[in-house]
């Protein structure tokens, strides 16, 4: 029997879609790359690369130099599209309802909803940042769809207790929320350790 290589790297499918928020792919695969021992596989739609320029004037060139190995979103044959490839988990961030909506119907129309399919099939970890507000209901029972086949519905929903001074930080707070549901070590995150005890009051009896 072969033995497992207790040295090979995590392999990370990172996906954007055409949802606002391109940002917090981005920043994921930064975040990843400054892990280390983790290998990051990314494909980005044709509505993804129009909001990466329109948000952080980032071209298709400037986005792949973050990633390890990146895949045209059309190109079916990729090794992402194998359940035979081994793969830890996958985040589409951010993703659009269009996304959304082709995960939960098990379309498989282009290489990046392919790779989530597989996620699904294969009980690998499939995380979902979704963007959008208001929700119909269409939306509602697309989330509902695809968490009872096991993926994770995470919309990047800023929190305040950390007192972020930055959209920066707001950001990085989300990523790392993440990074933990993908089971990474990141000794620098912050946490949230409880309220002082001087600010906890006491009951009464």
């Amino acid at each position: 029997m072969q033995a497992i290589d207790s040295q090979a790297p995590t392999r990370i499918i990172v996906a954007i879609s055409g949802a606002s928020g391109a940002v917090y792919g981005v920043r994921l695969l930064q975040v990843l790359r400054a892990l280390g021992n983790v290998q990051t596989h990314l494909t980005v739609s044709d509505a993804g690369l129009l909001n990466l320029q329109q948000e952080l004037d980032m071209s298709r060139a400037d986005l792949e130099a973050l990633a390890d190995v990146a895949y045209p979103v059309r190109e079916v044959g990729a090794a992402i599209a194998s359940g035979s490839f081994q793969c830890d988990g996958m985040v589409v961030a951010p993703c659009s309802m269009r996304m959304l909506a082709t995960v939960a119907h098990g379309l498989s129309d282009n290489l990046m909803a392919r790779a989530a399919d597989v996620m699904l099939k294969e009980r690998r970890r499939l995380i979902l940042m979704v963007r959008e507000t208001p929700l119909n209901l269409a939306h509602l029972r697309n989330m509902t769809n695809v968490t009872e086949m096991g993926g994770i519905i995470f919309p990047p929903v800023p929190s305040f207790y950390h007192r972020p001074q930055t959209l920066a930080e707001m950001v990085d707070h989300t990523v790392s929320r993440v990074v933990d549901l993908l089971g990474l070590a990141q000794p620098q995150a912050p946490r949230w350790s409880g309220l002082p005890l001087q600010s906890v009051s006491t009951p009464a009896p």
